[in-house]
């Protein structure tokens, strides 16, 4: 190794000084607290008869798997896991195909009072959904979709947010591209699904991603639309496990660990597309 070498290893090697140590320390803190209530989550839920009160202990002494096997015999979690599954999934799909057509309108078709339109409909993102709960619930009585699969996912399927991100990544795609398939004969449909989704596919996943994890939580809305104990999601799930005078944590702990495995295996799953997208979107 020559000496021309070694000073350009020597300029590339990072300088340690007192800033960059207190900005890993720093980071060090804050990943520390953003992680011990999941590690807290998951001692309470091998311990049993854990409490709330009680003094944390990350190594519980008797560790069991006994709230697990408790939670699946209270709950018929397997149903339920598959309902929040299943409205999670559809509502995320839908989402995605009415967000993408709509940015693709906004994005590539001009027409009269387009940025007007798009203005108002982002404003809707304003209002709170608690409003639009009693109109909401009697439209779906009038349709008889009450206590059905189909009106807990219908409210679901167009989402604000998603139009302007996938609007946001196709205004970023050069014209160039729409120019030269419409040279070949290229319409609207082909342009969109040739050209356009392959491109924007960082935001679309990371509008899955966020679309999927918005209605896996949802609590309010399968609370007032679902009737059916066998209908149940998750959230609803979970919360008939908190007793009125005194609560299972373990059991209910354990509930709550097997209700994040699925966003955390699907957030590790998409997180190179998430940064793509949240970059290529100018999210911040």
């Amino acid at each position: 190794m020559t000496e021309a070498t070694i000073a350009t290893a020597a300029r590339r090697r990072p300088r340690i000084t007192v800033g960059r140590v207190l900005l890993y320390v720093l980071l060090a803190v804050g990943a520390l607290i953003m992680v011990f209530p999941f590690i807290w989550t998951i001692v309470t839920s091998i311990t049993p008869g854990a409490t709330l009160t009680t003094t944390p202990r990350l190594i519980p002494e008797n560790p069991s798997l006994s709230p697990y096997l408790e939670l699946f015999s209270r709950v018929p979690f397997g149903r339920v896991i598959l309902n929040s599954l299943l409205i999670a999934v559809v509502s995320t799909l839908l989402q995605l195909v009415t967000s993408a057509m709509a940015a693709y309108v906004f994005a590539r078709m001009p027409f009269r009072g387009r940025g007007a339109i798009f203005v108002l409909y982002l404003a809707t993102m304003m209002i709170p959904f608690q409003v639009l709960i009693v109109p909401l619930f009697a439209e779906m009585k009038t349709l008889g979709l009450i206590n059905t699969y189909l009106g807990a996912i219908l409210p679901t399927i167009a989402s604000a947010f998603g139009v302007f991100l996938l609007r946001q990544a196709m205004s970023t795609v050069p014209y160039d591209l729409d120019q030269a398939a419409t040279l070949d004969g290229a319409g609207h449909f082909r342009i969109f699904f040739q050209i356009m989704l392959p491109l924007v596919r960082p935001a679309l996943a990371t509008l899955a991603v966020f679309a999927f994890l918005n209605t896996w939580n949802s609590f309010l809305w399968p609370l007032i639309i679902l009737r059916d104990p066998l209908m149940q999601t998750l959230p609803v799930a979970l919360s008939s496990l908190q007793g009125q005078y005194s609560t299972q944590w373990d059991v209910l702990m354990a509930g709550s660990v097997v209700s994040i495995i699925p966003m955390f295996a699907l957030y590790v799953f998409a997180q190179k597309y998430i940064v793509q997208g949240v970059a290529g979107t100018g999210l911040k």
